[in-house]
């Protein structure tokens, strides 16, 4: 029986994050271990993961067998209870397997890490010229906004003004179909790159009307895709998805996501929830495999324990040590 242990984990961020969801000034996240491996799981409460609940997942967990039979390992997990939890333990499993092959993760999976897209940078809601004054001083080539407010296209002119970067916008479900039409033709004036998830999670007609609306930027929908089922049911009604190993329930159910959008002729962008460089790290090995990335967790930490990924400005630098490559700080 291969051992399992884990640990409640607070992370402090470095400014409030606030979102169509609500704010935060800390997440609650656990840092789960197999054997050597290691793994996040996400205590994201609009997916309904808390500590408590991933570690009920956890204490029901038990796996036996040799590392190096991955997809053995992995079929032993519990597939109900929290998403979050098996999305830690099957990252923990992926390191495992590459500190025992001696390989990185990326090397195992014959993805070449150049190919990794830039990441993009998340400015949190605040007032318009407070989120200006971020997006300048991060100088990000891409910026991603949060929006889903009152004060959305000031907040995005603001930013537009302080810098030239590629703009985003995330409302992260916020607007009816009536604002969505509405505001996203005024929106992208400002240059926009995508729209995602302009309306409630399960709203796929609304998605699929606004898409045929042709306002003039991307949808993407996010917190809907959770199994190849929603990639499935959203088929024609976006233009792209956002896959997170929180919600998919870790790498390997991930990369079936992946290749199933690229099936159905969707773009894939690869996000993360607010979590430390194990999990972002994992999901960054997946990363050339998709058209976009959002992978600043860490950025908005401080006090992430972990090092791993690297970043070049938002070129993403992947660590060559086995598995995972994240290592515990000294």
């Amino acid at each position: 029986m291969l051992t399992i242990t884990w640990e409640p984990m607070t992370l402090q961020l470095k400014t409030i994050f606030r979102i169509a969801h609500g704010a935060s000034a800390q997440r609650r996240n656990v840092i789960v271990r197999v054997e050597e491996g290691l793994g996040e799981a996400a205590g994201v409460a609009y997916h309904g993961e808390t500590p408590e609940r991933i570690i009920d997942y956890l204490q029901t967990v038990q796996i036996a067998g040799d590392p190096l039979h991955l997809v053995d390992l992995l079929a032993q997990l519990p597939q109900t209870g929290s998403r979050a939890g098996r999305a830690a333990v099957d990252m923990a499993l992926h390191d495992l397997w590459g500190k025992r092959l001696g390989q990185p993760l990326y090397r195992l999976l014959g993805l070449n890490p150049a190919q990794a897209p830039p990441t993009s940078f998340t400015i949190a809601m605040d007032d318009p010229q407070a989120m200006a004054r971020r997006a300048a001083a991060a100088g990000m080539p891409i910026i991603k906004i949060k929006v889903g407010g009152e004060n959305d296209e000031a907040m995005v002119r603001a930013i537009r003004e302080a810098t030239d970067a590629r703009l985003q916008v995330d409302a992260n479900g916020g607007w009816t179909r009536e604002q969505a039409a509405a505001i996203i033709p005024r929106l992208t004036e400002y240059d926009l790159q995508m729209v995602e998830q302009p309306l409630p999670a399960g709203d796929i007609e609304g998605l699929r009307w606004l898409r045929a609306q042709n306002l003039g930027a991307p949808i993407f929908a996010d917190e809907a895709i959770k199994t190849p089922a929603d990639i499935l049911a959203h088929a024609g009604a976006v233009d792209g998805v956002v896959i997170k190993l929180a919600k998919s329930g870790g790498i390997r159910p991930a990369l079936t996501m992946i290749a199933l959008a690229r099936t159905l002729d969707m773009q894939v962008m690869i996000g993360c929830m607010v979590e430390t460089a194990v999990a972002v790290t994992a999901a960054a090995h997946l990363a050339p495999l998709c058209d976009y990335a959002d992978l600043d967790g860490p950025m908005l930490i401080a006090n992430d324990p972990f090092s791993g990924l690297r970043y070049d400005g938002a070129r993403l630098l992947l660590p060559d040590r086995p598995g995972l490559g994240v290592e515990l700080n000294n």
